[in-house]
């Protein structure tokens, strides 16, 4: 199976002072000018950028910060080890990290910490005794509700462990009775409740109601929801989904089984996007965007059955009959599949290709595996790829091809045309309606499909981004059925390629 992910909710904490009374007031130590140790690694990229944005620093702030942080580091361990038992804990304070300072329980060692230039701050209690502390509320206030002391932590700059807590009242009265200091205790009222949280992984595994289960294809957003891709037969609009965890995910957006073979699933706050492939050894690929590899590249798939496995893209644009019905433009693979892989990702080096729909064969003997491209689901519903370089808008249409019919036409703005040749088609089955608009360039062309109810047209669905090109994709009953394409801004010429069940 694959690889998990867990993260654990970290804490931003504002502390108010706490004034010490065996801490004597102390001179403002040298610290600038040592030279910086030889060998300082190079920062990651992105990472002076992120401490401009998130700390409100000059670059040359961050720069200066982060050359603080290798200087006084190691000071803070030397006097950590020189004062064994006496060591109060240490702090970088100031804009730039500028300042290191040092706590003890012994005033004789202020010299020592003034010498290796750090501040120096006596106080009662040392670390040790803060660990034994917090070890005694460790093990008595989880047993308790979580109103109660949800968050403990050592701050060694009010020389004492804070509890955070719904119900300061009721958390002191416990600490009572625990035995511990109370006075190396703050109770500090807090609305805090942490919670895990989850990354979202291509290949990773989710489970829809009770037992079944797919693979998460690709993480997207809608605007600002976040989400993932995954196969359309694997759930419809309105079903909840759990995670590999079997923690609560999500919902079911939009799905379209048969005809085409997608959907997508918005998640709850619990889970975080992520541009990563699970690559089934403990690692992930990362996803840089989705341009689509040709016939005879490389590709590799990733299930939450039978994890990673690649060969070859065979051909596109394949149309393959299920039990349930046609599915149409799918592009076929010599790669390995099984069942609990279906919605999972289809990757060309760090570019997405598209999910897993279905195949022949098993990863004992070999088989045979198509998945529908991604740029299509994303074009169908408005949706941006998370990947390494942020997350681009959805992809234009381009021209439409692979559709059994294909009609023209030219619009003036604001112009309207029913196709197909102005009257309708008739449907005698229930079935996927899918059509493809491609627009002029830098005009704002829209797509309606529209139903003969027996008195007038009704539109059913539509499709009416900013962009030239749109999709739309319906599952309806049978009737007498007609598109309206309308120039919302700009004019020219139009293609509208649409199939019919």
């Amino acid at each position: 199976m694959s690889r998990r992910r867990t993260a654990l909710l970290g804490c931003a904490l504002t502390v108010s002072a706490l004034t010490l009374a065996a801490a004597p007031a102390v001179a403002q130590p040298r610290t600038t000018g040592t030279p910086v140790a030889a060998g300082a690694r190079k920062p990651p990229p992105g990472m002076i950028e992120a401490l401009q944005r998130d700390l409100h620093l000059t670059r040359g702030q961050a720069q200066a910060r982060l050359l603080n942080e290798i200087r006084l580091t190691p000071i803070a361990a030397q006097l950590a080890r020189r004062l064994g038992n006496r060591y109060g804990g240490s702090w970088l304070s100031g804009t730039i990290a500028q300042t290191l300072s040092v706590a003890t329980t012994k005033s004789a060692d202020i010299p020592q910490i003034l010498a290796a230039g750090a501040r120096a701050e006596v106080v009662p209690r040392s670390l040790a005794d803060l660990n034994t502390v917090k070890n005694k509320l460790d093990a008595a206030l989880p047993a308790h509700p979580p109103t109660v002391g949800s968050v403990r932590y050592i701050d060694v700059r009010t020389n004492s462990v804070t509890v955070l807590s719904e119900e300061p009242g009721k958390a002191l009265d416990v600490i009572k009775g625990i035995g511990v200091d109370v006075a190396a205790v703050r109770v500090v009222p807090s609305t805090e409740r942490p919670r895990p949280l989850y990354d979202l992984v291509g290949g990773d595994a989710y489970y829809i109601g009770t037992s079944a289960r797919c693979s998460i294809g690709f993480s997207v957003l809608r605007g600002t929801q976040p989400g993932f891709v995954s196969a359309g037969h694997c759930g419809t609009a309105g079903q909840s989904t759990s995670g590999f965890n079997r923690v609560a995910q999500g919902t079911f957006q939009a799905s379209t089984f048969p005809g085409s073979d997608f959907s997508w699933v918005s998640v709850n706050g619990n889970w975080t996007p992520r541009p990563w492939v699970n690559n089934g050894s403990g690692g992930v690929v990362s996803v840089a965007g989705s341009r689509e590899a040709i016939e005879g590249s490389s590709v590799c798939r990733s299930g939450s059955t039978t994890d990673w496995h690649c060969g070859t893209i065979q051909q596109r644009n394949t149309s393959v009959t299920y039990p349930q019905g046609n599915i149409f433009e799918l592009t076929r693979t010599n790669v390995c599949a099984e069942p609990g892989d279906s919605g999972g990702s289809f990757i060309a080096v760090d570019q997405a290709q598209g999910v897993t729909s279905g195949g022949s064969g098993d990863c004992t003997s070999g088989g045979t595996t198509y998945f529908q491209p991604v740029n299509e689901i994303l074009t169908t519903y408005g949706l941006s790829l998370v990947t390494t370089a942020g997350n681009p808008p959805p992809p234009t249409t381009g021209t439409c091809t692979g559709y059994p019919r294909t009609v023209t036409g030219v619009l003036a703005r604001g112009g309207n045309a029913y196709q197909p040749g102005n009257l309708y088609y008739r449907s005698i089955v229930s079935g996927v309606h899918s059509a493809c608009l491609d627009g002029p360039d830098g005009t704002d062309f829209d797509l309606y499909l529209q139903k003969w109810n027996g008195f007038n047209w009704v539109t059913v669905a539509s499709a009416a981004g900013p962009n030239p090109d749109e999709r739309i994709s319906y599952t309806g009953t049978p009737g007498y059925y007609r598109y309206r394409v309308n120039a919302a801004s700009g004019s020219g010429a139009y293609s509208l390629g649409y199939r019919a069940p």
